[in-house]
């Protein structure tokens, strides 16, 4: 399948290069790592990053994540513009799949309101819960009170060994190729996506790790403030290293099968050799 990045949003929290390990001495810099898969029944979205609304009312993101994350709100950047660039049609997304439903993965899914929006079953039930504070801060109704058509997918339908770790088939009858791969910690139902491009498996992590020096499988530095703020957000910080273990694991073993990326290094999804800013889209399989 071909698969298309987009990045959706620059977030500039302040801390630079020493508390993120990118951007500048002072402000640092996170991107919003979304996938278009070009599907065998139509277009499928992985993560959304902020919509339309967003941009046209940040006051619904809340004024702690403006504050510290200053996300720069721009509406070419949202995943809708992005599609349209590429010369798609909002209905063309037929489907969108969420790693998780916190405000900057999901924000979108109301620009493209006939899509089925998929997800683990664990994480919208937190979500429509939210009780804790900090699922109150990181989830907001307003970003699916259009009443979306949810395809919630039980942990419990599980099926498939994907590389020594659960998978969940999305969408078996049209796109076998498709896994939810459970990745808790972050959120209750925190996942990956799996999708198999020309060459090997492509595993967009989510924020299971926001750093790739989180998953380089021998020790390097990692950016101190922002293992702090992982372990900060983290529902389960238990449950989150076991995850980056895994992950850690899956790379040592298997880095000429499956490509990590995450949600949020603006290196991650770089081509080799290209500045992490090079393009809206790029393509990230090499057969059209």
């Amino acid at each position: 399948m071909r698969v298309h990045h987009l990045d959706c949003a620059t977030m500039c929290p302040f801390g630079g290069r020493l508390l993120l390990g990118s951007g500048g001495p002072l402000v640092g810099r996170l991107s919003a790592h979304c996938l278009l898969i070009e599907g065998p029944a139509g277009l499928i979205l992985v993560d959304t990053a902020f919509g339309t609304a967003d941009v046209a009312e940040p006051g619904r993101l809340g004024r702690q994540f403006l504050t510290m994350v200053r996300p720069r709100l721009d509406l070419a950047r949202t995943a809708l513009h992005r599609i349209r660039a590429l010369g798609y049609r909002p209905e063309d997304v037929r489907d969108i799949v969420l790693t998780h439903l916190d405000l900057d993965h999901a924000g979108g899914i109301g620009d493209f309101p006939h899509a089925r929006i998929h997800v683990l079953d664990e994480e919208l039930r937190a979500a429509r819960a939210r009780a804790t504070r900090g699922e109150r801060d990181r989830y907001r109704p307003a970003q699916w009170a259009h009443n979306p058509r949810w395809v919630e997918h039980p942990l419990g339908g599980a099926t498939e060994d994907w590389y020594g770790l659960p998978a969940v088939p999305i969408l078996p009858a049209d796109t076998p190729d498709l896994l939810l791969v459970p990745l808790p910690g972050h959120s209750r139902g925190h996942s990956g996506v799996a999708v198999r491009t020309a060459d090997r498996w492509l595993l967009h992590c989510g924020d299971a790790y926001f750093s790739h020096t989180d998953v380089a499988p021998d020790p390097v530095r990692r950016p101190p403030g922002l293992t702090a703020f992982q372990r900060l957000v983290a529902i389960d910080n238990g449950a989150r290293r076991d995850t980056l273990e895994r992950l850690r694991e899956l790379r040592r073993t298997h880095a000429d099968e499956v490509r990590l990326v995450c949600a949020h290094d603006p290196f991650d999804l770089a081509a080799p050799g290209a500045p992490a800013t090079a393009a809206a889209s790029a393509p990230l399989d090499p057969q059209p």
